[in-house]
Order: structure tokens, then sequence, then C-alpha cells
């Protein structure tokens, strides 16, 4: 396939739309974040733990989960343990593993970030979706997702 056949192709387009999109959508996410003193990734840890059983997660998964290196997670971790939002406790189950838990102030600091979150979510990403298409964009996500993470595993 030549240059300019390649340049033209539909999948250029879909990408093109799609980090576009995700670029302004999580402009507006960083901002809204960075409002109540957190970086994107912090805030991700910090939602991943309230929604986890106890607000626990060992730390390994929390890297699968963020994609974040196991150095990179540590230095977040660090970052939120000195400010007193997660504690790093022994996995009952597994001596060898760590587990990351919100403590109280990390709940509280949850609660106080989400409502600005949910409000910027659902003003830059689903407030143009209809019910069907939101079902639909979550479907699609999910399936991408989930592709993405069996070829990386196949490698």
């Amino acid at each position: 396939m030549d240059a300019d056949r390649q340049l033209s192709d539909p999948k250029i387009t879909l990408m093109g739309l799609f980090f576009e999109a995700y670029t302004e959508v999580m402009r507006e996410i960083s901002a809204q974040e960075r409002a109540h003193d957190l970086s994107v990734a912090e805030f991700d840890v910090l939602l991943r733990l309230g929604r986890s059983p106890g607000s626990k997660l060992r730390i390994t998964d929390l890297c699968q989960q963020t994609g974040l290196t196991s150095g990179g997670m540590t230095r977040l971790l660090d970052r939120l343990h000195t400010r007193g939002l997660v504690d790093r406790i022994p996995d009952p189950t597994d001596r060898r593993a760590i587990l990351a838990r919100l403590t109280p102030a990390g709940v509280a600091k949850n609660a106080e970030v989400l409502p600005g979150h949910l409000a910027t979510v659902d003003r830059v990403l689903t407030a143009p979706l209809d019910a069907t298409e939101r079902a639909n964009f979550e479907h699609a996500l999910r399936k991408i997702r989930d592709h993405a993470l069996r070829a990386r595993s196949d490698r």
C-alpha cells in the first residue's frame, strides 16, 4: 500500500479522533484533580483503592491496573503515604505481598474530589452520549482493553 493510501486509511482518522478526544477529556480531568492537589495518577490510585474491598489492593495489582512500573508505583505510594492518604500493610494471605490501603484521610480525599470528578466526567465525556451510546461505548472500551491485555500477555 502506498503512503497516500495509508494516510487516507479510515483507521488513521479513528486513531486521530481517539487521541484528540482523550487529550481534551484528560486536560479537563487533570485540571479538576490539580485543584485538589492530586495528579491524575494519584487520584487513579485513590479511586481504585476506594472501589476495592476493604479499600485495599496488592501493590502488584495496582501496577498492572494502572500500567505503572513497580518503581513508579513505589514513588507514587510514597507521596500518598507522606500526605497520610495511603498505608502499606502486609497481605495476610501472602507473606511476600504488600497491600496499599486507603487511610481515613484517603477516604475523605476521595469524598472531597469525587463530586467534581463526576461532574467533569459527565460534562466532557458522557453528556454528549445518550444511554444506548454510553452502554455501547463502555462495551467497546472493555472489548478493546481486554483484547490489548490478551495481546500483551501473548508476547
